[in-house]
C-alpha cells in the first residue's frame, strides 16, 4: 500500500465526520426553530427560510449531505462493481445527480419570494 492511499482514506474518514457534525448541528437548529414556532404556519416558516443566514446554513447542509453521500456511494461502487467502465459509469451518474441536487437546492433556496 502506498502512503498516499492512507492519506486518501484519512481525508475521507475526516470528511464524513465533519459533514455529519454539520448536518447534526443544522438538524438541531431547524428542530429548535420548529419547536419555537417557525413550523406553526406557512408564514412563520417562510419568514425563517427567507433569512439569508438560514438560507446559507441550509445550503451548507445540502452541500455537506451531498459530499457525505458521495463518499459513501463512491465506496460502495468501488467495493462492489469490479469492471472499471461500469464502475466509472455509476460514479459519473452519482456525481451528475448530486450536482443536480445542489443546483436544485440553489433554485429552491434563492428562488423563493
Amino acid at each position: 500500500r502506498r502512503s498516499s492511499d492512507l492519506h486518501y482514506g484519512l481525508k475521507d474518514w475526516l470528511a464524513q465526520r465533519v459533514t455529519a457534525v454539520v448536518m447534526a448541528i443544522y438538524t438541531i437548529f431547524i428542530g429548535l426553530a420548529f419547536v419555537a414556532g417557525a413550523g406553526s404556519s406557512y408564514e412563520n416558516w417562510h419568514v425563517l427560510m427567507s433569512n439569508t443566514f438560514v438560507r446559507f446554513l441550509s445550503f451548507l447542509f445540502i452541500v455537506s449531505l451531498c459530499y457525505h453521500a458521495w463518499i459513501g456511494v463512491r465506496d460502495i461502487w468501488m467495493d462492489y462493481i469490479k469492471p472499471t467502465g461500469l464502475r466509472l459509469f455509476f460514479q459519473v451518474l452519482t456525481i451528475v445527480a448530486l450536482i443536480a441536487y445542489i443546483g436544485w437546492s440553489i433554485h429552491i433556496l434563492w428562488g423563493m419570494k
